[in-house]
């Protein structure tokens, strides 16, 4: 692959970071329902899993154990390495706008960072805690209890390094109110950076 095609300016990447219940999901299904394509971080522990024979189940937890075990044995970087060929793929073959999807670690972003000089943003979606907590526990698919969110929040910030791409964004939408007004404010961002 020719390093140059990546080093276009015209290329830009998004990538959408969060904590969970933030928004996220909601923010990346409006920029695919733009047309943005899209990498998505879990899906490389999807199809690592399925390769290897491991079953999905319904709370997560094998997903989640898997994706700490991955990075343990594979190093920090091994998702992100998954994700930077796609990317490259996508620009390869066209595409000047990227959407990265499931941004977690501290590790990820700096290899991002450096990966994509100057192409990448990162946009961080918050909401208020308790408000977010409460999203998280009336989902439809897995949500948690109290215990169960504060306990996966422990476990994204102290072994997924996920605070530092947070802090580090470039953009910041509050997501306290309605889907309509989260998608409005994805809308000015994408303004901002001529996305």
């Amino acid at each position: 692959m020719e390093e140059k095609e990546f080093k276009d300016k015209d290329v830009k990447i998004l990538a959408i970071v969060g904590m969970s219940g933030s928004g996220k999901s909601v923010v990346v299904d409006h920029l695919t329902n733009l047309g943005f394509p899209k990498v998505y971080f879990g899906g490389m522990i999807y199809k690592e899993m399925e390769k290897r024979g491991i079953e999905r189940t319904a709370d997560g937890e094998s997903e989640k154990h898997f994706r700490e075990m991955i990075r343990e044995t594979e190093g920090k970087d091994w998702v992100v390495r998954q994700v930077i060929e796609e990317a490259k793929g996508l620009i390869l073959a066209g595409q000047k706008r990227v959407v990265l999807d499931g941004l977690y670690t501290w590790t990820e972003y700096k290899i991002l960072k450096k990966e994509f000089p100057g192409q990448m943003s990162v946009l961080a979606v918050v909401v208020d805690k308790a408000i977010r907590h409460k999203r998280v526990g009336n989902r439809p698919e897995r949500p948690f209890n109290t215990e169960e969110i504060q306990e996966r929040d422990r476990s994204e910030i102290e072994n997924l390094e996920k605070g530092g791409p947070i802090a580090m964004a470039d953009y910041y939408i509050l997501n306290n109110s309605s889907v309509d007004e989260l998608e409005t404010r994805v809308d000015e961002v994408l303004k901002k950076i001529d996305f």
